[in-house]
């Protein structure tokens, strides 16, 4: 260790009473963090790239400091969608500290890394407050029965007003008006149940059938319109 002259010239004080590190909330317990095998919790982090054209939702589940699974869902920008795919193999195994100063690939998905560290190291963490947290394997559930991402996709211009192209519920194939022109609901394609259903042995025309749903008064719409074409 070097000392500059004037810190080797001055003379010792002590430094008093110190408590340690404040504890934060982890897996139902106080922790005093001190290490990086200290953190563990289950927690989210939003990132995005310089030109901010894409956008990336990270989660992870840590144990004893060692990321146990990550779930990586990107928009915005097609690249993005194979940076996600290495990220998914470099992050489980590696601690939260490896996994800071590691090139993700994208910067999206570095930024969402950078902002879930600080959530998990300060405990604010999806699992905070249950007992042993939550199973590996509950980052997938954030995704549903349909393991698709939570994807809503909206347009809309002055001149024409709004499209709805996708919900959480599925592709919209159609918005319902009433006789204002206001959307009143809409009909839809879960993409997920669609592709359980013609794995489970229906034909593309009955899934596709089987998946339709709706929401809101289609019953009472003055007419239905393509959001794509209309």
């Amino acid at each position: 260790m070097i000392y500059s002259k004037e810190v080797e010239l001055m003379c010792p004080v002590h430094q008093g009473v110190h408590h340690g590190a404040a504890p934060v909330p982890e897996q139902a317990k106080w922790v005093q963090v001190k290490e990086v095998k200290d953190i563990s919790g289950l927690t989210h982090g939003i990132g995005w790239c310089a030109p901010q054209q894409g956008t990336c939702k990270l989660t992870i589940n840590v144990k004893d400091g060692i990321i146990q699974e990550a779930l990586v869902e990107t928009i915005g920008c097609s690249g993005m969608t194979h940076s996600a795919a290495m990220a998914s193999e470099i992050l489980p195994g590696l601690t939260v500290m490896e996994a800071l100063n590691t090139d993700l690939v994208c910067d999206a998905i570095n930024t969402a890394m950078r902002e879930l560290f600080l959530q998990i190291v300060y405990g604010r963490s999806q699992s905070a407050f249950s007992e042993e947290g939550l199973p590996v394997g509950a980052g997938l559930e954030d995704l549903g029965k349909g393991l698709r991402s939570q994807v809503g996709t909206m347009y809309g211009t002055l001149a024409k007003g709004p499209r709805y192209l996708e919900m959480t519920e599925g592709y919209v194939t159609d918005i319902a008006l009433d006789e204002d022109n206001e959307i009143i609901g809409y009909k839809y394609i879960n993409f997920g149940k669609m592709m359980d259903f013609i794995k489970n042995g229906d034909d593309a025309q009955t899934a596709l059938d089987k998946a339709r749903g709706q929401y809101g008064r289609v019953e009472d719409a003055v007419r239905l319109v393509d959001p794509r074409k209309e």
